[in-house]
């Protein structure tokens, strides 16, 4: 009995050891197969060596046997050069004398980041724009450190001149005051706001004079946490210069009718005062309903406008600007500079030379410019929904634009209608 116990014993001992033995060997073994990524592009022997990798000191041609094919293409490895059809990562095309603008406040700097990466990605990483950033107050080092980040050109930073955004002496502020008081009991929107009041006389009259903004031929606005929604594969600045466009927009819309209750008074007097200023082809069909007597209140939604900043720096806006300004409706109404803009863009341009982007897909709240065509919102690789298209809703002035200038409207507009 103790020797069958005894050998069993031995048996078992055995059988560990064993176990033992082929579990070190197969780990061994394991080991040896095993190379991480730097052994296997260092071998000589190996196929996944980068192209121009020495080979017993020598460079390596980078192709693959007799057909040209660069080193690496049968495994998908090798980036694709330009003659692969893909576009370049950067347009070769000459540029303008442009810059993207934006009115921001240091707080506003995430904002901001937000609409740089909308635009970067969606065009500028293709041309590197410079941007302009302008502030009643000087930017910190955290505002330009986020943007200088994300912008593809050269960010440019300029501090508005007090005179700009101040009352003029000709301002009666206690009249200004009062009118404030009166709209924030009727609730309208930004009606005792002093700072929007400066805002938008600035971007009336003053932007394009800034010393930085001097610099430049053509300007497209951005503002904070906005949207685009299509690739934008050509070059919108050159777009405009080939075909004598001066100003351009994506939303249009009416404007509240109790922020500018005089300034048609104004605009009518200005004509009449300067008849001279008013061009030929203009857009009045577009702004008025019965030859320029009152105002439709239609304007183009100017968050997001390209311009040029030397039609701005004409006598004629400059005299439209300051008629306007000294008959004080920035202050004791809330005139707004989208109106102001539209105006002056439609009675002292011809029609011809205003543009509207239907492929540049936009987004400021609460608004949406989705283009209409399915066939358009395919080939610019767009993400906005169609359903929430503002053009052809009844608050739009879109179709006002369309039948101006005797445009068919796209196929399937009735879809968005109301």
């Amino acid at each position: 009995m103790a020797g069958t116990t005894r050998y069993l014993r031995y048996i078992l001992f055995a059988f560990l050891g064993l176990t033992v033995l082929y579990l070190i060997s197969n780990s061994s073994i394991r080991q040896q197969g095993l190379q991480n990524a730097s052994d296997i592009l260092k071998d000589p022997t190996s196929k996944w060596k980068k192209p121009g990798q020495e080979q017993n000191g020598e460079p390596e041609k980078a192709t693959n046997g007799d057909n040209g094919q660069a080193a690496g293409d049968e495994f998908g490895t090798s980036p694709a050069d330009a003659s692969g059809g893909l576009a370049p990562a950067v347009d070769s095309g000459p540029r303008m004398n442009a810059t993207f603008v934006s009115l921001a406040r240091n707080v506003d700097v995430w904002e901001i980041a937000r609409s740089i990466r909308q635009v970067e990605d969606r065009f500028n990483k293709r041309f590197n724009y410079d941007w302009v950033f302008l502030n009643d107050k000087p930017f910190d080092s955290q505002f330009k450190k986020v943007t200088t980040a994300l912008v593809s050109g050269t960010t440019r930073y300029g501090q508005i001149p007090k005179e700009h955004w101040s009352y003029p002496d000709f301002i009666d502020q206690e009249k200004a005051k009062k009118t404030r008081e009166d709209m924030k009991e009727r609730k309208i929107i930004y009606g005792d706001s002093v700072s929007y009041r400066h805002m938008c006389r600035y971007e009336s009259g003053f932007f394009y004079r800034h010393p930085i903004m001097q610099e430049y031929e053509w300007y497209w606005r951005v503002e904070p946490s906005i949207e685009l929604y299509c690739n934008i594969d050509y070059d919108v600045f050159k777009f405009m210069a080939d075909n004598d466009k001066k100003y351009s927009f994506v939303l249009s819309l009416y404007e509240y009718i109790e922020t500018i209750p005089t300034l048609w008074d104004s605009v009518r007097k200005f004509v009449k005062d300067h008849p001279e200023h008013i061009a030929p082809d203009n857009s009045m069909e577009f702004l008025s309903d019965d030859g320029g007597t009152t105002y439709n209140n239609c304007h183009f939604w100017s968050n997001f406008e390209v311009g040029n900043l030397n039609w701005f720096r004409t006598a004629a806006y400059n005299d439209f600007f300051e008629a306007l300004d000294h008959d004080g409706g920035f202050f004791y109404e809330r005139w707004g500079d989208a109106p102001v803009h539209s105006v002056a863009a439609g009675l002292m341009l011809n029609k011809t030379q205003l543009h509207f982007f239907e492929d540049i897909a936009y987004y400021h709240v609460p608004f949406t410019h989705c283009p209409t065509s399915e066939k358009l919102r395919l080939e610019k690789k767009c993400h906005c929904n169609p359903k929430e298209n503002f053009d052809w809703k009844g608050y739009s002035c879109t179709s006002r634009y369309y039948d101006m200038h005797k445009l068919d409207k796209p196929e399937g507009y009735e879809a968005q209608q109301d």
